[in-house]
Formats: structure tokens, C-alpha cells, sequence
């Protein structure tokens, strides 16, 4: 089993721990002891889909505490926190979800629903400081009910190897792709 298949800017602690940490905009150096995973996360979509989808690979799982200074426009740990709560409705929208973009798109309902039913959810939303962080992470470890179950793999990316292009292709408004596969600035004149 692969524990966290979907890469990120995170970092992985103890994995029986029954505690994730979503930072928000902050780094944050946490005990490795006592979290299973923590890092930022930027967006109200790709980023809700990334956490949901490490979360519910690893059932020891049990609390995700959503902390650090909001992203601004994105209210991406509000979003995150309607997940839990609320789930999706029929057009994949979070459900009274601040964000400007709350739609989760590249994982299953039931990947959804089991996040919602492994975690409880513990909204530090603003709060930035350590010991408070701490302070959570231990009464969480404290309240362990124990392991879901089985791991759910939500999403497994698979990388593609290309060997040719037949011309240069735009991969965002400033980078390009080569028809030898390099990544270059995109020159626009």
C-alpha cells in the first residue's frame, strides 16, 4: 500500500499518528512523532482534492486540523472545513463553501464521503501559534478512536512518458514545451 499518493508540498511524520495538519499559508515545523502529515495548501479545489485524497490513504487518519492564515481570495481552509461538514452537491460544489472556486472535480463522491466520515474536522483557521497548534494535535492524539479500516485510494496520478511533439505547446502563460520535451520560458513578442 501506498500511503499519500497524490504528491504535494507536505511532510510525513508518524504515520500510525491519528492527526493531519493542513498549514494553510504557513510552514509550520511539527512534531514528527505525533503527525501522520502536514503542509500548505494554496487552492479551494486541487488543493482540497490532494488533502482529501493523502488523508483517506492512510485510516489511522482520524482528525485533520485545518490552521495557519487564510489564503486571501481562496478561503481555501473555510472550503476545506465545508467539506467536512457539508460534502458536495450534485455539480461537485462545496457545500456553503466561501472559496471563489470550490468544485472538486478529479475524485469520486465516495472518495468525499469517506473523508467525511474517517475525519473529524477541528477549525483553527487563524491561528498561528504553536502551542495552540500543539495543544490541538495532542488533544486529538488523546481522543484516538483508532484506525477506519482499510486505506481508500482515492486517486493514484500515473505519469506519461512522451517522447515527441510535433510542435512547441504553451503549458501556461510564461512556459512552453519543446518538441524535445524541455520546458522553457514562453518568449511572447
Amino acid at each position: 500500500m501506498t500511503l499519500y499518493p497524490w504528491p504535494g508540498n507536505f511532510t510525513t511524520g508518524n504515520p500510525k499518528s491519528p492527526v493531519a495538519v493542513v498549514t494553510l499559508d504557513e510552514k509550520f515545523e511539527l512534531v514528527k512523532e505525533k503527525v501522520a502529515i502536514w503542509g500548505p495548501m494554496k487552492t479551494e479545489n486541487l488543493g482540497i482534492e490532494k488533502v482529501v485524497a493523502n488523508v483517506v490513504s492512510n485510516p489511522n487518519i482520524r482528525y485533520v486540523i485545518v490552521c495557519g492564515k487564510e489564503i486571501r481570495g481562496h478561503k481555501s481552509g473555510a472550503s476545506l472545513v465545508s467539506l467536512a461538514e457539508n460534502g458536495i452537491d450534485e455539480k461537485g460544489r462545496i457545500i456553503d463553501a466561501p472559496g471563489a472556486v470550490p468544485y472538486i472535480e478529479n475524485i469520486s463522491r465516495k472518495a468525499v464521503r469517506r473523508f467525511m466520515d474517517q475525519i473529524k474536522i477541528m477549525d483553527m483557521v487563524g491561528v498561528t501559534d504553536m502551542d495552540a497548534i500543539m495543544e490541538a494535535v495532542d488533544e486529538a492524539r488523546e481522543k484516538d478512536p483508532g484506525s477506519y479500516g482499510e486505506p481508500f485510494i482515492a486517486i493514484s496520478i500515473k505519469e506519461k512518458t512522451i517522447s515527441k511533439f510535433e510542435a512547441e505547446m504553451a503549458l501556461h502563460s510564461s512556459l512552453k514545451v519543446t518538441p524535445w520535451g524541455d520546458i522553457e520560458p514562453l518568449e511572447v513578442g
